[in-house]
């Protein structure tokens, strides 16, 4: 969302007056919210200041254009004064708190990447209201991601996958001193990526070992110096892509065939079977 300064400073070649409409629409979205309005007068002086001339009647077209494009524009009264705020937004002050929650504790997210996450978060809202967006949240024994390089790793694995392309790719581990310590010298891995999965608050990689001539799976965070290649994935045979399949759903768990079973616990462990297997169970 661009600032009303900010747009004037856009493409200087336009008039200010042509620039009118979306200023009026920073304007709003900027300081304005149910509990903080504008009035007609205040939008005219805010605007006198930069420069541009209005009247009282075009502002109420102005409004009017505003609203009809679909921003949803409140008119409240203050005193005898008509005053305007932006009513519903493309995501309720909930959406955005439970959103900025999710990024502040995501264990995957560095932190500096989930300021800045959350900084964008903060210009889906008023600036009133943008401060309590950055919370502090506490979750217990939630270590934040030391790899910058992570978020930007997802977004190239998830193009591999969507356009059959291999990856290459150095894989590491911590020593005890906490220092990264790269496998097999420091080769790179080349991978045929089939599917990324959410397990335990890490991101995992499902694909084929050209080395290996298997399928495996690694530790997105462990990944670095990630790259796409020139050559298409390897396909999986049935078999192969089954085992890739069953990979989504049992991993981390025993191998062997699914099984049915019936569970019987103790009754004070309900909440415990609600939290691990759902309301549906």
């Amino acid at each position: 969302m661009a600032k009303a300064n900010d747009l004037m400073q856009y493409n200087k070649g336009i008039s200010l007056q042509k620039q009118k409409l979306l200023i009026i629409q920073s304007l709003l979205l900027e300081l304005t919210d149910e509990d903080n309005h504008l009035t007609g007068k205040q939008i005219i002086e805010k605007l006198e200041r930069m420069g541009i001339s209005v009247e009282r009647k075009t502002l109420y077209d102005d409004i009017a254009t505003l609203n009809g494009s679909g921003l949803n524009i409140e008119i409240t009264k203050n005193g005898h004064a008509n005053a305007y705020y932006i009513g519903e937004r493309l995501f309720t002050d909930e959406e955005l708190f439970v959103l900025a929650d999710a990024v502040a504790s995501s264990r995957f997210l560095t932190q500096k990447k989930s300021s800045e996450l959350i900084k964008k978060l903060q210009k889906l809202t008023s600036n009133h209201k943008a401060k309590s967006l950055r919370r502090q949240i506490f979750v217990e024994n939630r270590a934040k991601a030391f790899n910058e390089d992570i978020y930007y790793t997802i977004n190239l694995i998830n193009h591999a996958v969507f356009t059959k392309t291999q990856i290459e790719f150095k894989y590491f581990t911590y020593d005890i001193d906490r220092k990264k310590q790269y496998r097999h010298g420091g080769e790179f891995y080349k991978v045929s990526p089939y599917y990324l999965i959410w397990k335990d608050d890490n991101y995992y990689l499902i694909g084929y070992s050209n080395k290996r001539e298997k399928v495996v799976y690694f530790r997105v965070d462990r990944m670095s110096n990630v790259q796409l290649s020139e050559l298409k994935r390897v396909e999986l045979s049935t078999d192969e892509l089954e085992i890739a399949k069953n990979l989504r759903t049992t991993f981390n768990m025993y191998s062997g065939t699914p099984e049915y079973i019936t569970l019987e616990v103790d009754n004070s462990l309900i909440d415990v079977i609600v939290d691990r297997f759902g309301e549906r169970t």
